[in-house]
């Protein structure tokens, strides 16, 4: 271990942890912004909160940090493309279908789950800004299966026989 570890090494260190991707959307000033993300976790149940952090290099980023609101979209596994598309800068919206939800963020279709939230705070956190979100609507679809990043790539769950989780503990709740 060192004190300042290899960035590289250490990304492919943190991709041995799985994610979901997520798409966060948000209009500002009348412009669409939506980036793909796996920084989503669940912060809080009461009150209702979630996070996401965004790279402080990010061109967007001065526009996400005016935002009041934000569409959050746990992908389904056949969203790839959806995923690809707003992973890249440029024309993302062109022929994407959207509707307005909470604070006219755009809502996608598809996703696994929807999380339409009010802005509720920022943090630094190194080179990338911390987002706090309260969410004010959600949606899940149990029938769709989560879109999964591991190790560079996305990953599919085994959908293997079911078992009562032993983690968490009723204790932690």
């Amino acid at each position: 271990m060192t004190d300042a570890p290899d960035p590289m090494a250490l990304r492919r260190a943190l991709g041995q942890f799985p994610t979901g991707v997520c798409v966060m959307t948000t209009r500002v000033d009348g412009e669409l912004l939506g980036m793909t993300m796996s920084s989503f976790n669940a912060l809080s149940l009461d009150p209702a909160l979630v996070l996401f952090s965004i790279d402080k290099r990010a061109r967007g980023l001065p526009h996400w940090e005016r935002a009041q609101a934000y569409a959050i979209h746990a992908l389904a596994e056949n969203q790839q493309d959806l995923s690809n598309r707003f992973a890249r800068p440029g024309a993302k919206w062109e022929g994407i279908a959207h509707t307005p939800g909470h604070g006219d963020a755009p809502l996608l279709p598809g996703a696994a789950a929807r999380f339409e939230c009010a802005a509720h705070t920022r943090h630094d956190g190194g080179d990338h800004v911390l987002f706090i979100a309260r969410i004010v609507r959600f949606t899940a679809h149990a029938d769709r299966h989560p879109l999964v990043f591991a190790q560079g790539r996305y990953a599919s769950l085994d959908r293997g026989q079911a078992a009562p989780p032993l983690w968490p503990l009723d204790i932690h709740y």
